[in-house]
């Protein structure tokens, strides 16, 4: 396991713990304690996954996320972020930032671990039926290159994201509930973070603009992508 994963936290304890439990589990791991840290870290070191705390000095842990996201170069890197704060304005915030998971403090470092790696295992899943491209009206889903467009202008999807709207929309017409979402696309149990859910869909929802209504909330139940003409294609002709 060579996979990097950058920790950032302003309490020196709470760095060693993640630190320590991340190394023990084989990655590679370094440390940031601010935000302008962090983001020189990011830029030159690249890593596959940060842990971010949220109350950072220099810049918060929302100024690194949405820096993250912003640049190209880094927009697809995975993110946790790791916060005492526990409030749901916050978690909210988080994920319109586009974070693709959260954790409150205090918390288990085994289960820590486990979230990174089923992020990570997101993050590097190879494509899904490569050459091949779903259509929904003027919003195609190139599975081979991992990319969205609506209206020819690419849509930009964390790797979360993605594979959320990929699953719906491998499933049109069928009813997902959230607990089925979140083994497909979190590799979670069922009964972790089904709120998770709401708040991806939400933030896909704003990003596909007119097409984000396709995305019917079934009440009681979970999401479905209303059944269209959408129909894969070969991605060569």
């Amino acid at each position: 396991m060579t996979q990097r994963i950058l920790v950032v936290d302003d309490e020196p304890d709470i760095t060693a713990l993640v630190a320590y439990h991340l190394a023990k589990a084989g990655y590679r791991v370094s440390t940031a304690s601010n935000g302008p840290e962090a983001l020189r870290a990011v830029r030159e070191e690249r890593p596959d996954l940060v842990v971010l705390d949220l109350m950072l000095p220099g810049a918060s842990g929302y100024d690194v996320l949405t820096e993250i996201r912003a640049r190209e170069e880094t927009k697809d890197i995975g993110v946790i972020l790791l916060t005492a704060r526990r409030e749901e304005v916050d978690r909210i915030r988080g994920f319109s930032l586009g974070t693709d998971d959260y954790l409150s403090k205090p918390f288990s470092p085994q289960e820590l671990v486990l979230r990174v790696g089923a992020l990570l295992r997101r993050l590097a899943a190879a494509p899904v039926a490569a050459g091949a491209s779903l259509v929904a009206g003027d919003l195609v889903v190139d599975r081979s290159a991992h990319r969205v467009t609506l209206a020819g202008k690419e849509v930009p999807l964390t790797a979360t994201e993605y594979k959320l709207l990929l699953t719906l929309i491998e499933r049109q017409g069928r009813v997902q509930s959230r607990p089925q979402l979140l083994e497909t696309v979190w590799e979670a149990q069922p009964d972790i973070q089904t709120r998770t859910v709401d708040m991806h869909v939400q933030r896909l929802r704003t990003k596909l603009g007119h097409i984000g209504d396709m995305i019917e909330t079934v009440r009681g139940f979970g999401y479905r992508f209303r059944t269209t003409d959408a129909r894969a294609r070969s991605a060569t002709k």
